[in-house]
C-alpha cells in the first residue's frame, strides 16, 4: 500500500467519532452445558476448543461476528462469536476479551464441559460439540428480568414495554435482525435493543425475535428485561444503554433515521474496504518478516551450535534413548516430549524433541538456547546441549530423577508417602531462589512464563529445579512491561497479562504464588472452574477469619508448625493479589520465606468476591487509550 493511501487512511479513520468507552461487559447470563467429555476424549476438545477461541477473536475484530470450526469426531468444537452492531471496533474488542476469559468457568479440566454459552449485555460468544450455528431456539433459553420494580404509572409503562416490543418484531427483521429504538409520552421513555445473530436469518430470525418479544413481556413492572435465546438476544430498560445516536428517534418513525443509517453504512464500508486493504498488507508483510526472524535465528544458532561444546549429533541422541522408544519417556509438555537417555560416557540425560507442529518452534528452540545455555543456579536445570542438524530440533538437559512436584501432588507418584513440611518448605524456598535467580541476578533478566507444579522437577534430596524456558522472553532493562502473545497454563497465568497482554516479572510471581498455596494446601487452583470453589476463595476467607491453618493439606496430619504454615500462605496471597503493583518482587519473597524481611497483609484475590466464589470480571478500562481484545488474539495457552 502506498503512503499516500495510508496517509488517506489515517486521516479518514481519525476524523471518525471515537469509542464511547462504553463495551457493556456485564454478564447477562452464563450457560454450560450438562454434556461432559469422557477421559479420552480431554486430549482432543481441549486443544480444539483453545484453537477455536485463538481463531475467533480476529474474526470478531475484523467483522464484529465469526464462526469456527476445529477438530473431527468426537474432538470436534464448534465456536461462534459477535457483537451487539451499536458497538464500536475497540468496545466489541474489550467486550470480547472479557467473553474468552469467563467462558473458560464452563471448561473445568477435571470435568471437561462440552458447551457454553456466555451472554453479555455487549457481546455474546458459544462453544459446543455439534453444529448449532441456525439454531433460533434451545431448551436452555432463558428470560431474565431485573430485580427493580419501575415505580411510577405502571399500566402506562407496561403498554410503553408492549408497543417497543411489537416494534422490535415489526422492524427487526428488515433490519437485517437488528433493532434500537425507544418509545416515549414525554415524561415516560422505554429503550430498546434486539439482535440475531448472523447466523440466523429469514424465517429462523422473525420466530427468533417473536418468542423473546413474547417471554420479556412478561417482565413488566419490572424495570428490565432480557430474552436470551439460542438466535438472538432481546433487551428494554428505562435507560438508554445502546451507543448509536442514529437510534434516538422513536421507534416506528424510523425513515428518516434509516436514511442516515444508509450513508453512515456507506461511509463505513469505504472505511472498512481500506481498513481491509491495510490489514491484508501488514499480515502479509508481517508473515514475509517473520520467515525472515525465524530463518535468521536458526542461521545465527546454527553457527553458535556447530562451534560450541553443547552440540551433540542427532545420531548419538537417538541413540542414547533407544531410538526414543516409549519406555523412555518421561512426560510431554506444550512444546515437545521428553526422553530419558544415556550417552556413551555413562552420563544419564533428559533429551526434549521439540513439536514441528506449531508455528513458536522456533522460538522455543531459540530461547532454550540461545537465552538459558549460560544460566548456572542450583535451583534451574541445567541445558547441557543440543541437536539442530538433524530432522527435528532437540535438547538435552541435566536429568532430575524424581519428576516433578505435580507427580507428588496429584499425579503419577500419589501413591506413595506424602510430600512432608520440611521437603515442601524446601521446594517452595528452591523455586522462590530460582525464579528470583532469573528477575536479577542472570546476566539476562528473564520471565518464565510458566511457573506451575509440572515444571518444577525434584532433585534425590527434593531440592527444586526449575524446568521448560520455551515461553521464557527476556526484559529489558528500562522496561515498565512488555505486549506479547499470550502464553502460559490457565490458572497460573497473572490477571493483567490474560486480559491486557501486559507482561512483567510480577506475572511470574503471581504463578509462583499459585504454586506455594497449592504445596500448602495440597490442592488445585480451581479457579476457573464453573462447580468447583476457587482454593484462592477457601484461603481467602479462611485467612481473613484468622483460621488459615485450615486449609493446610490434611495429609500432613498436623506434622507441621501451625505459625509457619500461616506465614507460607499469607506469602502466597501476597503473591496473588490482584493488583500487580502490590506484588512483592521475587527477593523479597526469599527474604520473606527466610525469615529476613516481616509480611505485610495482603489483599484480596482477582476473580472473586467478598460473599461468593464467583468469578468477577475486571472492570473496563477508565479511557479508550487503554488496551483492547486485540492484544490476545495469538494464543499459548495450555490447560491445567
Amino acid at each position: 500500500m502506498s503512503s499516500s493511501t495510508l496517509l488517506m487512511l489515517i486521516l479518514i479513520v481519525s476524523s471518525l467519532k471515537q469509542s464511547l468507552c462504553e463495551p457493556r461487559a456485564t454478564e447477562a447470563a452464563l450457560i454450560c452445558s450438562n454434556t461432559t467429555a469422557a477421559e479420552s476424549d480431554r486430549q482432543l476438545f481441549v486443544p480444539n476448543f483453545l484453537a477455536t477461541m485463538d481463531s475467533i477473536t480476529p474474526a470478531v475484530a475484523r467483522r464484529g461476528y465469526g464462526t469456527v470450526i476445529n477438530g473431527t469426531g468426537n474432538g470436534t468444537v464448534y465456536t461462534m462469536g459477535e457483537c451487539m452492531k451499536d458497538l464500536s471496533q475497540n468496545d466489541c474488542n474489550l467486550c470480547f476479551a472479557q467473553c474468552k476469559i469467563n467462558i473458560l468457568r464452563c471448561l473445568p479440566f477435571q470435568r471437561l464441559t462440552r458447551g457454553g454459552r456466555l451472554f453479555y449485555d455487549g457481546c455474546y460468544l458459544r462453544y459446543d460439540d455439534y453444529m448449532f450455528f441456525n439454531e433460533s431456539f434451545s431448551s436452555v433459553d432463558r428470560t431474565v428480568c431485573d430485580a427493580d420494580d419501575f415505580v411510577g404509572n405502571r399500566t402506562l409503562f407496561k403498554d410503553q414495554v408492549s408497543e417497543l416490543l411489537r416494534n422490535v418484531t415489526a422492524e427487526g427483521p428488515r433490519n437485517n435482525g437488528f433493532f434500537t429504538g425507544f418509545v416515549s409520552n414525554g415524561n415516560l421513555s422505554v429503550y430498546g435493543l434486539a439482535q440475531c445473530w448472523e447466523s440466523v436469518r429469514g424465517s429462523g430470525c422473525v420466530n427468533c425475535l417473536e418468542s423473546a418479544a413474547s417471554r420479556v413481556n412478561s417482565c413488566p413492572p419490572k424495570e428490565e428485561g432480557r430474552a436470551l435465546n439460542a438466535g438472538c438476544y432481546l433487551r428494554y430498560s428505562t435507560t438508554k444503554f445502546y451507543n448509536n445516536s442514529a437510534a434516538d428517534a422513536p421507534a416506528g418513525n424510523g425513515g428518516g433515521t434509516r436514511r442516515r443509517a444508509a450513508i453512515i453504512a456507506s461511509i463505513c464500508g469505504a472505511v472498512a474496504c481500506l481498513l481491509f486493504v491495510a490489514m491484508v498488507s501488514f499480515f502479509v508483510r508481517k508473515k514475509i518478516v517473520k520467515r525472515r526472524r525465524v530463518k535468521k535465528k536458526l542461521g545465527g544458532l546454527l553457527s553458535i551450535v556447530t562451534k560450541s561444546k553443547i552440540n551433540f549429533s542427532y545420531e548419538t541422541l537417538e541413540r542414547a534413548t533407544g531410538y526414543f522408544h516409549s519406555s523412555n519417556k518421561l512426560g510431554q509438555g506444550g512444546s515437545g516430549s521428553v526422553y530419558k537417555g544415556v550417552l556413551a560416557s555413562g552420563q544419564t540425560v533428559a533429551v526434549k524433541r521439540l513439536f514441528f507442529n506449531t508455528t513458536q518452534w522456533a522460538d522455543h528452540f531459540f530461547n532454550e538456547v540461545n537465552l538459558i545455555k549460560d544460566i548456572d543456579h542450583r535451583n534451574l536445570v541445567k541445558l547441557l546441549g543440543c541437536s539442530i542438524t538433524g530432522p527435528e530440533s532437540l535438547l538435552v538437559y541435566e536429568y532430575v530423577p524424581n519428576q516433578s512436584v505435580h507427580d507428588y501432588l496429584f499425579g503419577i507418584r500419589q501413591d506413595g508417602p506424602p510430600l512432608g513440611w520440611e521437603q515442601r518448605l524446601k521446594i517452595i524456598r528452591g523455586t522462590a531462589e530460582g525464579v528470583a535467580y532469573l528477575h536479577d541476578n542472570s546476566k539476562l533478566r528473564i520471565i518464565h512464563r510458566d511457573i506451575k507444579l509440572s515444571n518444577v522437577l525434584l532433585e534425590e534430596d527434593f531440592t527444586p529445579k526449575i524446568a521448560d524456558f520455551g515461553l521464557a522472553r527476556m526484559f529489558p532493562e528500562g522496561k515498565t512491561h512488555i505486549s506479547t502473545a499470550l502464553a502460559g497454563t490457565l490458572g497460573y497465568m497473572a490477571p493483567e497479562y490474560v486480559v491486557r497482554g501486559k507482561l512483567t516479572d510480577k506475572a511470574d510471581v503471581y504463578s509462583f504464588g499459585v504454586l506455594v498455596i497449592e504445596v500448602v494446601t495440597g490442592k488445585r487452583n480451581n479457579a476457573f472452574s464453573h462447580n468447583s470453589q476457587s482454593i484462592f476463595h477457601k484461603v481467602w476467607n479462611l485467612y481473613g477469619s484468622g483460621n488459615v491453618i485450615e486449609a493446610v493439606d490434611p495429609s500432613m496430619k498436623g506434622k507441621f508448625p501451625e505459625e509457619g504454615a500461616a506465614r507460607l500462605l499469607a506469602i502466597g496471597l501476597l503473591c496473588v493479589q490482584a493488583n500487580a503493583e502490590l506484588r512483592p518482587s521475587m527477593s523479597t519473597v526469599v527474604m520473606m520465606l527466610n525469615g529476613e524481611r516481616d509480611v505485610s497483609r495482603p489483599t484480596q484475590p482477582p476473580f472473586l468476591n467478598s460473599a461468593s466464589a464467583e468469578f468477577v470480571p475486571f472492570s473496563r478500562p477508565d479511557s479508550c487509550t487503554q488496551s483492547s481484545g486485540n492484544e490476545i488474539t495469538e494464543s499459548i495457552v495450555e490447560p491445567r
